[in-house]
């Protein structure tokens, strides 16, 4: 066979491959069957002119199918082009019929039908999304797929991966890809997902930050404030402050028309589609490489202009409802707002913000598929929100940013006793690398990515956990704000030399720790007063060391402990009386699960620890242990 004909043949065969690759889209009008959980899309062109696409237009299908008959709606996606994004949820026959605010509008009034078939358990494994989409366990306390399977949450925390900071370069990364200069979404998305993530967070977009003569945080001659943003090291304006980080997309885009009353200020109402388009090709690469992504809405900096210059209530539902329905078809997690800090100043109140997200709720509805919808919060979403009928909207719990040390079990603890019970997280833990007071357990500022870093960050993961954040958890380092190539890190690390620090590595041991027996972690309740002592003499509330923590099933025939370094051996109390258990140390620096112990409660039901595996590796100073009766 000569060169030419070989070069041809390889030209074909790599054209038909990539002509039949499964993507996770499929348009309305094609013929061929749809799986379940596979978006569709149903386009839609408007035959009449609006001044205003965007707020002028409201269009949505009623969709049907197998136990499912709910309103979808859609979004305008630049010209005179709508888009309604659906899922089929069970195998069969679907049908939907368009709708809108315009009756008159016959280019928004269609209908149409398609087949829903189900994925192959290979499938499945090859990108679990296929399973349905996340939502809430049937007891309330952890995360499931739609068709059992548990999902544990290990998430990274990219703020600004929604930007040109981190950008989609539709390049594969390349085998074994190490973090460097010049990084890309892709790149990072591997990286993690070779240390089993499966979630990174994101902030939407921030529409009022610019590199510009302004500083980082500043007000307008009305005394409103623009932006709280992160610093663009290095980049000074007046009296030596620095200014903003610059958040366009990729190819210069922001997310909104800028005011052309009010200077520095985003015209909230007037959208720009292609900045979402890139924002879109981010979601899709996610959903296809099996993440389940927290997407934020907008950090809370943004809405006092938003406020006074705007209809807030109407304008932030709009864009609210934006994002559910450009994204809402995607496996993910929902955030209402990015609400890590409360300032009189710099934010609205917790009110205003759960009267507006409650005004979307009642004028549009839950999200359509069922995921979760939560926020990031400054304490506990509890403790600013309330629960249930305070705040309707709401359906998992979170806690983050504040206290970063042992008080937030108690946060999580309240959290888990709630009725009815809501799935919980902790959102922003210890930050490895931060330089911050509100990181600095007991006052303690370690070097970035030393060993006493890392163990602060770990002992968040397993503490968070084990204190009821049966949802999962989300490792956080310094470098959330994405400083990228050619810019100085400043304060906070470069976003590729974070990703090394040694405590991301850790997050894939936490979970398989917690799915070492399969679901069964699902049915743990907290049982840390059980461990006597708990706490160390002296150890100390603002910190992380000393502590010891328990969950355990309602039937006592399986629990996880966690036992910060320092802690004190202890005797556990609440065990079946007179029964033969098997412990298994766990190494949370390495994910070694060690040899099974035989160990028998005494008739009070009560189990003593004789030591710490410590002799055998004299180098690991926290531990995690399984309890396993003996059948």
């Amino acid at each position: 066979m000569n060169t030419k004909f070989q070069n041809l043949l390889s030209f074909y065969i790599i054209f038909l491959f990539l002509m039949n690759v499964s993507l996770n889209t499929v348009k309305a009008g094609n013929p061929s069957d749809v799986h379940v959980w596979e978006m569709y899309e149903v386009t839609l062109k408007a035959e009449k002119e609006y001044k205003n696409y965007y707020s002028d237009v409201t269009c949505w299908v009623e969709l049907k199918g197998p136990d499912f008959s709910k309103r979808v709606y859609g979004f305008w996606d630049g010209r005179n082009i709508f888009i309604v994004r659906i899922v089929a949820t069970k195998p069969g026959k679907w049908q939907w019929i368009s709708g809108s605010d315009q009756p008159d509008d016959k280019g928004l009034n269609r209908s149409g039908e398609f087949n829903a078939i189900r994925w192959t358990e290979k499938e499945k494994k090859q990108n679990p999304n296929r399973r349905g989409f996340v939502r809430s366990t049937s007891n309330g306390h952890a995360l499931q797929y739609a068709d059992g399977t548990p999902f544990f949450m290990i998430g990274d925390t990219w703020l600004a991966g929604a930007t040109w900071r981190l950008p989609f370069r539709s390049a594969a990364p390349e085998k074994n890809y190490v973090p460097s200069p010049g990084i890309g979404f892709e790149d990072a998305v591997a990286y993690r997902k070779n240390q089993g993530y499966n979630s990174v967070s994101m902030i939407a977009c921030f529409p009022n930050w610019e590199s510009d003569c302004h500083a980082s945080t500043f007000a307008d001659s009305n005394g409103i404030y623009l932006r709280n943003a992160w610093e663009k090291f290095d980049y000074l304006v007046e009296n030596g402050k620095m200014t903003s980080k610059d958040m366009r997309d990729e190819y210069g885009n922001k997310p909104f028309k800028m005011s052309q009353k009010h200077e520095g200020v985003a015209d909230f109402d007037n959208i720009i589609p292609e900045y979402f388009q890139s924002l879109d090709k981010k979601m899709q690469y996610l959903s296809e490489q099996g993440f389940v992504p927290l997407l934020e809405t907008i950090r809370r900096d943004m809405c006092p202009s938003w406020k006074a210059y705007f209809d807030f209530k109407n304008s932030y539902a709009r864009y609210v409802q934006y994002l559910i329905s450009r994204y809402g078809a995607y496996n993910f997690i929902f955030s209402g707002i990015h609400l890590d800090w409360i300032p009189k100043e710099y934010s609205l109140t917790a009110d205003e913000f759960n009267e507006v997200l409650t005004y979307h709720l009642n004028k549009y509805g839950p999200l359509p598929f069922g995921q979760p919808y939560t926020t990031l919060i400054s304490s506990s979403t509890y403790s600013v929100f309330g629960h249930y009928k305070d705040c309707p909207w709401l359906t998992m719990h979170s806690v983050g940013n504040k206290p970063r040390d042992h008080r937030v079990s108690d946060s999580l603890e309240i959290l888990f006793k709630l009725e009815p019970p809501y799935p919980a997280i902790n959102f922003e833990p210890y930050y490895t690398g931060w330089n911050h007071e509100i990181n600095m357990p007991n006052g303690e500022r370690p070097p970035a990515n030393s060993a006493r870093d890392n163990y602060f960050s770990r002992a968040q993961m397993y503490g968070s956990v084990l204190s009821g954040g049966l949802s999962g958890h989300v490792h956080g380092t310094a470098a959330y704000d994405i400083t990228s190539t050619g810019e100085p890190a400043g304060m906070r690390p470069h976003f590729w030399d974070a990703l090394k620090y040694e405590s991301g590595s850790y997050m894939q041991h936490l979970k398989t720790f917690i799915l070492s027996e399969g679901n069964k972690y699902q049915s743990l309740q907290i049982a840390s007063r059980d461990i006597i002592p708990q706490k160390a003499p002296g150890s100390p509330e603002k910190g992380l060391d000393g502590w010891s923590y328990m969950m355990r099933t309602p039937e006592k025939d399986f629990a996880l402990l966690y036992f910060e370094n320092q802690s004190v051996l202890a005797e556990l109390i609440g065990f079946k009386p007179s029964t033969s258990y098997l412990l298994q140390w766990f190494n949370p620096t390495n994910g070694e699960l060690g040899k099974k112990i035989s160990i028998n409660s005494d008739k009070e039901g009560r189990i003593v620890l004789s030591k710490f595996p410590d002799e055998q590796n004299p180098c690991v100073i926290d531990w995690a242990a399984k309890i396993v009766e003996n059948r």
